[in-house]
Parts: structure tokens; sequence; C-alpha cells
């Protein structure tokens, strides 16, 4: 992966030419990504990639994110061979310990993935059926951080073997380790031990699909 001057640089470039080919300053990359001058000249001190930003300057733009964190050259930008997956984004979409809605009314975009990003984060066999949602709150913290964007596998809706599952309720959306017991109920269980495990009844919840993956927001 890049250092991130590299990738502020080549932002630069893309700005340069909507822009009409002036200088870019950082100060237009932070309001290009809609985040402060001075949280980019932080961020960047740190070394520190705002990535949910960059998905979404990535996504609006047809850019494929390799290109920002790999060394692509800038011809390959719009290259939509099949060395790139295209993922349903819906980036106004929060899943978390309480609201939200999974609503595919709600505008989506598309993020252009790499193969190999895909291959790193062992996505392989899902990727036909992906989509990428945000998360808020901690409730499954340390696994999945507060304002990654997760990864859901829609075509994986058995709960049998557990795991953590996109869920929708009455009350909003949910991401919650799932444990179907002998008597039929369901345990919606939290990574963060302060919150409390819930039993619901199957009818009452509807899965939307397997949580395979996660990107933190840096």
């Amino acid at each position: 992966m890049v250092k991130f001057e590299t990738v502020l640089e080549r932002l630069k470039d893309i700005l340069s030419k909507e822009l009409g080919e002036r200088r870019v300053y950082n100060k237009d990359v932070a309001q290009a990504l809609g985040i402060s001058a001075e949280n980019l000249s932080m961020l960047k001190k740190r070394g520190k990639m705002p990535l949910r930003e960059i998905l979404d300057f990535c996504a609006k733009r047809s850019i494929s994110i390799n290109w920002l964190l790999y060394d692509q050259h800038p011809d390959t930008l719009s290259d939509t061979t099949q060395r790139y997956i295209y993922v349903k984004y819906f980036k106004e979409i929060n899943a978390s310990a309480g609201g939200g809605a999974f609503n595919y009314e709600t505008k989506m975009e598309k993020i252009a993935l790499d193969r190999e990003f895909i291959r790193i984060m062992g996505l392989n066999g899902q990727a036909k059926h992906l989509e990428a949602i945000n998360l808020i709150g901690d409730s499954m913290e340390p696994l999945l951080k507060e304002g990654s964007v997760v990864f859901v596998d829609t075509s994986q809706k058995d709960i049998k073997k557990g795991g953590i599952f996109v869920i929708s309720t009455h009350m909003g959306l949910f991401i919650k380790r799932v444990v179907l017991k002998l008597d039929g109920k369901v345990l919606l269980v939290s990574e963060n031990k302060e919150y409390a495990e819930e039993e619901v009844d199957m009818e009452s919840i509807r899965i939307k699909g397997k949580v395979i993956g996660a990107v933190d927001k840096i």
C-alpha cells in the first residue's frame, strides 16, 4: 500500500483536471473529501488515510480505489475490464446498536475494487453478492470499529452455524452475532460486553446477509 503523501498527490492530479488544470492545494483535497483542512493536515502528519471519504470520492468519479492504494498508472483510472469488481455501496445506510434502515430504494453507488484487494480481504467467493454499508456505534468493538465500511454477503442468510449478520427489526438495522437456540429463539450478541444479549423470536427479525469483512475508518 502506498504512503498517504502519494495518495494525496494522486487526488490532486484528479482534482486538477476537474478544476481547469490549475494548481491544487491540500485545502482543495480536504474540501473534495468533505473534511476540514485542519483534519487533513493532522491525518497527513500521522500518515493515516480517511478511507471512508476516499471511498466516497472514488465512487462519485467511477475511479478504482486500487489506483490510490496501489502503484497503478493514472491511465487505468477508468479501466472497466474484469480486473475490477463493482460492489454496491449504500453510503446513506448505517447499521448499529440502534437505528438505521436497509431500504433498497436508498441511493446507491458502486465501489470499484481491484481483485487483488478482494483477495487480500478474503472476499473472493462472495464478490457477486457483496454489498457495503456503514457501521455506527461501538456495540461490536473491538471486532468491528465504529465508522467501518462493512461488507455483507446477501446470499448468506442461514444462521444455524452462527456468525455475524445484518438484521432488520422493527427498531431498525443491527449488526450482531447471531446464535440460534434449541428452542427456536434467537440470541443477538454484541462483542462489546457492556451491551446485554437480547433474545428475540425468529419471526420478528429478517436476516439481510452475513458480515464477511470490514475496512476500518482511520
